[in-house]
């Protein structure tokens, strides 16, 4: 059996989603000390999204947000309460442990701290060759080819790097590693969960830009989620702003930061520091700190830090509605509106 470079055995109609997201909940037990006995903690409200072939959609959001649990409810890591997740074609929250093991040699994920995620005592060659012993891909001969084809891939030279552990390699180096075995079994979808916010800036620009030529070379999509709004908008086709376990915005990466429509949106991108000398366009702040997702406010949740927020704010609960094409606000006085008329 070889191993191809992009060997799939789905193939997807012209226009349909790779990925599909709908309505997606995952809620987690709050212990008795919180105080509120009982009390369950909805990380993830309600989300739907879609991702189409060849697409980025970037995640931005405050650190608490929920864009982790997100990234491993759509892995099925941690499974969710409710919702669809549908990969091609196939609704991931209704297989089994086994059928769920075969849909996830195209469905990878590649976490924020790559020393975390790959064991110590393993050398580069093995680590990258797991995943291919795992799933019966390849002889012993094909196997080693592959991961060679990977380390260089990814910019690593198996003479040099394929003996060393961990410990030896320097933080870009390991998250090379970390993708080449991500990359071996020829995914469709690579979760990016803040791969590279534990990188110095100039290591994460690297790892940016080999994500980027992937995505060229191989066809691949990415959900990248990061807090850093300069690195989401650098890679991304698409973005999503999240806020206490929902989107609040979502459009095209160009028109968003341009155009913001959220308050929260125009907030994030006020705190990203100015090294030009010129003020904020925006001139909004995110004032308190954000409130507790075990009892979020009424109606919006943003409206606690919010300087346009009124009295609807704190009674209905704003849903995503598009002002422009692929560009969408969940707010019921956008930035694009007058405060005192209400748009629907």
């Amino acid at each position: 059996m070889s191993i191809s470079m992009n060997e799939h055995p789905h193939s997807l109609a012209s226009g349909e989603h790779l990925l599909e997201v709908r309505d997606l909940v995952v809620e987690f037990a709050v212990r008795e000390r919180s105080g509120v006995k009982g009390a369950k903690v909805q990380a993830v409200s309600g989300l739907s999204f879609d991702i189409s072939p060849g697409e980025t959609l970037g995640v931005v959001g405050e650190t608490g947000c929920g864009k982790s649990t997100m990234a491993r409810a759509v892995m099925q890591a941690a499974r969710p309460k409710s919702g669809e997740v549908i990969f091609e074609g196939q609704d991931l929250t209704k297989l089994s442990n086994k059928d769920l093991q075969d849909v996830r040699k195209h469905l990878q994920i590649i976490f924020q701290d790559p020393f975390s995620s790959v064991d110590p005592r393993w050398r580069v060659k093995n680590i990258i060759e797991e995943p291919l012993i795992i799933h019966g891909a390849g002889n012993p001969e094909e196997r080693e080819k592959r991961v060679t084809e990977l380390l260089d891939l990814v910019g690593l030279d198996i003479n040099i790097h394929g003996n060393r552990r961990p410990r030896e390699l320097s933080g870009g180096q390991c998250q090379r590693v970390a993708i080449a075995r991500a990359l071996a079994l020829s995914p469709r979808l690579m979760v990016c969960d803040e791969a590279v916010s534990s990188l110095d800036v100039s290591i994460q620009a690297q790892i940016l830009n080999l994500l980027i030529r992937l995505r060229q070379e191989l066809g691949l999509s990415y959900l990248f989620i990061a807090h850093d709004l300069a690195v989401v908008k650098y890679l991304s086709d698409r973005v999503a702003v999240m806020y206490l376990g929902r989107f609040c915005e979502i459009g095209p990466a160009e028109l968003l930061y341009l155009q913001p429509l959220h308050p929260y949106t125009t907030a994030l991108l006020d705190a990203i520091p100015n090294t030009g000398g010129h003020p904020s366009k925006h001139h909004e702040e995110l004032g308190i700190e954000a409130p507790s997702p075990i009892n979020p406010p009424s109606g919006c949740r943003y409206r606690t830090r919010c300087p346009r927020a009124q009295e609807r704010c704190a009674l209905e609960e704003p849903q995503m509605r598009f002002l422009a094409p692929g560009h969408g606000v969940a707010c019921h006085f956008p930035n694009n509106s007058n405060t005192s008329e209400p748009r629907d």
